[in-house]
């Protein structure tokens, strides 16, 4: 496999260098995700890029996708990762956008990829419930038939954003009697604005507001909005997750944390001594970095992959539990390096309601929020003790 960038893959680098550094919306902080960012902070990098026809650069060209080659996409990764851009939420991009040009019909297509593609249309995902997070298929939402309409009555719950959604993509029981669980389940599109959704704030333990449970009480849903066939949800989840797997190894931004790991290293003091020079601290970081650059070389074969024309499959549950314990281990080793300077606060207040503010250097802030929001990445998407089992039948073969 050749890792060496061809003369034309380095002009593209540059062109993309060149059009973040003009483009990218100068109000948004240059360090990434903040706690204070509004819902349209959230979308403006996406509407920018829906204007110039780059917000779905995996997608085919024929629905908006770019037409770049897996190098230039992964190129177009690193870059974003560079200046921490804030990216495009990957519920309509990466998971519900290549269902609905895989399954849907063509009304569906026209109706929603413009959307996603713009950024002016915000999805979220009902997949987990209470009682069904890793074992899915036990799910007990159901969606009855009645005339052109299905009537949904259920529950979903770490529902991401779902306060600011437009639409959302549900799996949903359409068949109790089938012989076995997966095989009655349906994949149906609701406009979130439909009467009987009720979505309920989650508070986290660091103060934040990003997920919900959703309450769908006798929502009536026209049958147009089923995605493919009925009862074939699970075929098309399937697909879903793996696309939702590989993205979440998030390699790039992983790279990009751990050269701000080694700076705040560098800052921080330990006996008098840079943190960096301390052996045992300076070995977990390159430990860290070892395995990053494995992970990396191994999304890079997976991405040779695509280029021969191999779809994200099993292998990407390899990417999805890699690359979370990475993100993890790399937010523990930052909140270790800031030591008492990344005691958590709220809005700028501490957790006591007091009008402190946080003390201590700004890279040091957001640190304890961010180590107890990345306790989510090995659950998500599939726990990575599923992905285990995956790797161990549809990988290995045992």
């Amino acid at each position: 496999m050749n890792l060496e960038f061809s003369a034309d893959e380095v002009a593209f680098r540059e062109e993309v260098r060149s059009f973040i550094a003009e483009n990218y919306p100068k109000h948004l902080s240059a360090d990434g995700l903040r706690d204070d960012l509004s819902p349209e902070d959230m979308v403006a990098w996406h509407k920018v890029l829906g204007e110039k026809g780059w917000s779905t650069p995996a997608w085919p060209t024929e629905y908006g996708g770019t037409g770049w080659t897996p190098t230039q996409r992964y190129i177009w990764s690193e870059e974003n990762a560079r200046v921490n851009a804030i990216m495009p939420l990957p519920f309509g991009v990466s998971m519900v956008g290549p269902v609905i040009y895989t399954f849907g019909n063509e009304e569906q297509k026209a109706q929603h990829l413009p959307g996603i593609c713009s950024g002016d249309v915000w999805w979220c995902q009902g997949y987990s419930e209470p009682g069904a997070g890793s074992d899915l298929a036990s799910l007990q939402t159901t969606a009855v038939r009645d005339g052109d309409h299905y009537v949904i009555n259920g529950q979903k719950t770490w529902t991401t954003l779902a306060q600011h959604a437009d639409w959302g993509f549900f799996l949903c029981r359409t068949d109790p009697d089938a012989a076995k669980p997966q095989e009655g389940i349906s994949f149906i599109l609701v406009d979130m604005k439909t009467p009987g959704i009720e979505v309920r704030p989650i508070k986290l333990i660091d103060g934040g507001y990003e997920v919900n449970e959703t309450w769908l009480t006798d929502v009536r849903v026209p049958v147009e909005n089923l995605v493919g066939q009925e009862n074939m949800g699970w075929t098309y989840a399937k697909f879903l997750l793996a696309h939702e797997r590989s993205g979440i190894a998030g390699v790039a931004r992983s790279k990009r944390g751990v050269e701000q790991l080694r700076d705040i290293a560098k800052s921080e003091q330990l006996d008098g001594e840079p943190l960096m020079s301390d052996f045992d601290f300076a070995r977990k970081v390159s430990q860290l970095e070892i395995d990053l650059a494995a992970l990396e070389i191994t999304e890079l074969r997976t991405l040779a992959g695509e280029q021969a024309g191999k779809g994200p499959g099993p292998e990407s549950s390899i990417l999805k539990i890699k690359g979370t314990e990475i993100q993890q281990r790399l937010t523990e080793l930052t909140l270790e390096a800031v030591g008492h300077y990344g005691t958590p606060y709220y809005n700028g207040m501490s957790d006591l309601g007091s009008n402190e503010y946080p003390i201590g250097p700004e890279y040091a802030q957001h640190s304890a929020s961010t180590y107890f929001n990345m306790r989510k990445t090995s659950i998500y998407g599939g726990s990575n003790e599923i992905q285990r089992n995956i790797i161990t039948k549809m990988v290995l073969g045992l």
